[in-house]
């Protein structure tokens, strides 16, 4: 049980630069981070602060978390303040020994091999939603906003659903979730193509026009004979009549290329 939290919303915009807020780029990376834990592992369940662009007070989220029973609390933030790089920060309280600090170590790791940003290291601190969370917590300071050279990825949906990757590997190998595979029953798992591009620019557009219908999706990349493909992926079922409803949905939000395949 996840509790993911990206960071400001509403009338609070967070941290600004470079023509973005960071309301805008945390919700998008959480979005993309809830899509690749359920489409890609089993027995994950996620709760979220906020799904769109809303105010939500800091004790809120914290006392959400904590009703529901979390095992796990996920703040998504973007830095400010002239630096450049990642971070991520757990409760200043906790030892280097804990549990906290061991899951830190891991999905820091993982969130570095896929952001092509500097590493500002692991670090410790009395953020609220870390202190007042009675789960473990980590907060994540995914670049800075006012760096020309970080802000240039965050602008690319390509950076933020390597983010969002990397988040989600962290997640999984920290908590030992178990990939999905297919439906024992047929042995096949139907995934739901939203186009398939030759331009990887192509594909990243798929996806915002996807999450402007409020559509969740993914660029993959496979290779057919020599050549590339982006394909955007909006769902991966092991019941083809789930999947044939997702068609439909993409269909009507003005998708005619979308496509089953069944592995």
């Amino acid at each position: 049980m996840l509790y993911l939290d990206p960071g400001h919303g509403g009338t609070d915009p967070g941290a600004q630069g470079n023509g973005l807020n960071e309301k805008d780029l945390t919700l998008d990376i959480a979005l993309k981070l809830r899509t690749f834990l359920l489409n890609q592992y089993e027995g994950i369940e996620i709760k979220m602060s906020r799904t769109t662009d809303r105010t939500k007070s800091l004790d809120a989220r914290t006392n959400e978390a904590n009703s529901w029973g979390a095992d796990y609390y996920l703040a998504i933030h973007i830095n400010s303040g002239g630096g450049q790089g990642y971070e991520d920060y757990i409760y200043s309280g906790l030892s280097d020994s804990s549990t906290t600090a061991r899951d830190q170590d891991i999905i820091h790791a993982e969130v570095m091999k896929l952001n092509s940003l500097q590493d500002r290291g692991q670090k410790k601190a009395n953020f609220h939603v870390l202190r007042e969370s009675a789960m473990p917590a980590l907060l994540t300071e995914n670049g800075f906003i006012d760096s020309s050279h970080d802000a240039a990825l965050m602008k690319q949906s390509s950076w933020r659903q390597n983010v969002a990757q990397g988040h989600a590997n962290g997640i999984a190998s920290a908590f030992n979730l178990k990939r999905k595979t297919s439906d024992p029953g047929t042995g096949t798992l139907y995934k739901v193509i939203a186009g398939s591009f030759q331009s990887r620019q192509n594909a990243d557009d798929r996806v915002t026009y996807l999450a402007s219908k409020g559509i969740d999706s993914f660029m993959d990349t496979v290779t057919i004979s020599g050549q590339t493909w982006y394909r955007v992926q909006a769902g991966a079922y092991s019941n083809r009549e789930n999947a044939e409803n997702r068609v439909d949905e993409l269909k009507q939000a003005g998708i005619t290329d979308a496509f089953i395949i069944a592995e």
